[in-house]
């Protein structure tokens, strides 16, 4: 009898040792600057993104995936934290994340992953009198990498083929060739080696294309896109359709570069019989204008700013299927529902909410919108370029934006997908309108944010503004 309950025992302990190793793995793969707008599983037909296509017919999809302050540090520590910028205080380009931050590397590794960042990061900031370009050239020590152990990474760049890393010490690194493919290459044995490895592994990889200059794709890629024959969004203006046309055409060489990249790790990982049990995410900080409505870059409320692919598989729990979920999602909730689908508990810290029961079919969602921002306009769209400060919301059909001086920008994304036709006064629009200010003002509070002037949290949090930027924004409004 005891013999039985010994073998039992034994039994139960080994079974519960398995349940524990099965953790999923999980591979976080962004990219810069790559609207929604540009998949082929969105409808793009000009686009080359056949993996990611195909990787779509058994993916979940969110469709209305928003970069809520559509510009690349306040997404990115966003990302790591699960905070809206107001909070992390990261709402201006090259400003530090807290080196105190609970953020999700830190959180996988309390729960027994190894983590890995390979790429840019644009999180390290930079200090008083420094210039942008040395502070986004230098080396980030160990206490600066808020929980990441492997660590293959330069700040930021867009000299795609003439790119460096640093590792654990000050020694500069070169990617050969084009720098996104040779960081997919890393990534590619990262992942064979640590699929060897008892404990689960944590990885983001991020590429700093398709971001401008566009021109910088390898030509094998350049020459699959011809600019007379890319057809531009009816919002883009007849004065910059040539000039569009040749961007458009160098942006989607990135693309199709990238998507082949893709195709790399999802081999590496059928190649080490980790594709069941691993959660694999590719999505975008932020989007790309493009000469729509006569603008380029982000920081903007238009859906190519804010609009970002998010394609999320996981066949072990989510099987091999299409999910599609059109619900808005904003950055902030990205880490509580990895960290969900992962079986790993939520800080208290974090502000997003929480979607794995909502992926895996346990719950519905009562989510309508999600807060746009602008807390302070800056670089390519500062005060005297027509920058403005703004909150808003973006609700699976609506645009609505507010300025400092009311509102601003409302537009029915259904009947008007290009957002041609600004509807903010019209008096039939008086009850949407309403309805929207009331979901707004309910975010607002929820993320305590009293949207004041931009010079004021700037003089909150102590920033100084850049040289190119305007430096008296209360003289514009």
């Amino acid at each position: 009898m005891r013999f039985s309950i010994l073998i039992f025992s034994i039994f139960i302990f080994v079974g519960c040792a398995q349940k524990e190793k099965i953790k999923p793995n999980v591979i976080f793969v962004f990219a810069d600057q790559w609207r929604t707008q540009d998949v082929g599983y969105n409808g793009n037909t000009q686009v080359c993104t056949p993996t990611l296509d195909k990787l779509s017919q058994e993916s979940v999809l969110f469709t209305n995936a928003i970069s809520g302050c559509p510009v690349c540090s306040p997404y990115r520590a966003s990302l790591l934290t699960g905070q809206y910028p107001l909070t992390h205080g990261v709402f201006y380009n090259d400003k530090p994340l807290d080196q105190d931050a609970n953020t999700i590397a830190k959180i996988y590794k309390k729960a027994g992953y190894n983590t890995a960042y390979i790429g840019k990061w644009h999180l390290n900031g930079r200090e008083s009198g420094e210039k942008i370009l040395e502070s986004r050239l230098k080396f980030i020590p160990k206490e600066r990498r808020q929980g990441f152990d492997f660590w293959q990474v330069l700040e930021c760049t867009h000299d795609y083929n003439n790119s460096f890393y640093y590792e654990d010490s000050p020694e500069k690194l070169k990617w050969q060739g084009y720098d996104a493919i040779a960081q997919t290459k890393s990534a590619v044995n990262f992942i064979s080696e640590n699929s060897k490895k008892e404990a689960p592994f944590f990885l983001m990889l991020s590429w700093g294309p398709p971001h401008a200059p566009y021109i910088t794709a390898p030509e094998e890629y350049r020459n699959m896109f011809r600019p007379e024959n890319i057809k531009v969004r009816p919002n883009v203006p007849e004065e910059f359709r040539e000039k569009a046309r040749k961007d458009i055409a160098a942006y989607y060489a990135h693309i199709a570069a990238l998507d082949d990249c893709i195709d790399d790790l999802f081999m590496a990982l059928q190649e080490n019989g980790i594709k069941e049990n691993t959660i694999f995410v590719f999505t975008s900080d932020h989007g790309d204008l493009l000469y729509s409505h006569g603008q380029i870059k982000k920081q903007q409320a238009y859906d190519e700013s804010i609009r970002v692919p998010f394609l999320l598989n996981y066949p072990a729990l989510l099987g091999n299927g299409q999910h599609i979920f059109d619900f808005p999602i904003n950055t902030p909730d990205i880490l509580p529902t990895l960290l969900g689908l992962s079986g790993i508990e939520i800080p208290e810290t974090v502000q997003g909410n929480d979607f794995s029961k909502v992926i895996t079919g346990k719950a519905s969602t009562n989510i309508e919108a999600v807060l746009l921002q602008c807390p302070v306009p800056f670089h390519q769209w500062n005060y005297s370029k027509g920058g403005r400060e703004y909150r808003g919301v973006r609700t699976s059909r609506f645009t609505y934006v507010r300025d400092l001086n009311g509102p601003w920008l409302l537009f029915d994304n259904v009947m008007d997908p290009y957002q041609i036709n600004n509807l903010v006064n019209l008096d039939e629009m008086t009850f949407i309108r309403a309805d929207l200010e009331k979901q707004l003002q309910s975010l607002l509070e929820k993320t305590n944010d009293d949207f004041l002037p931009g010079e004021e949290y700037m003089q909150m949090w102590n920033y100084t503004w850049d040289n190119n930027d305007s430096i008296k924004p209360a003289k514009i409004h």
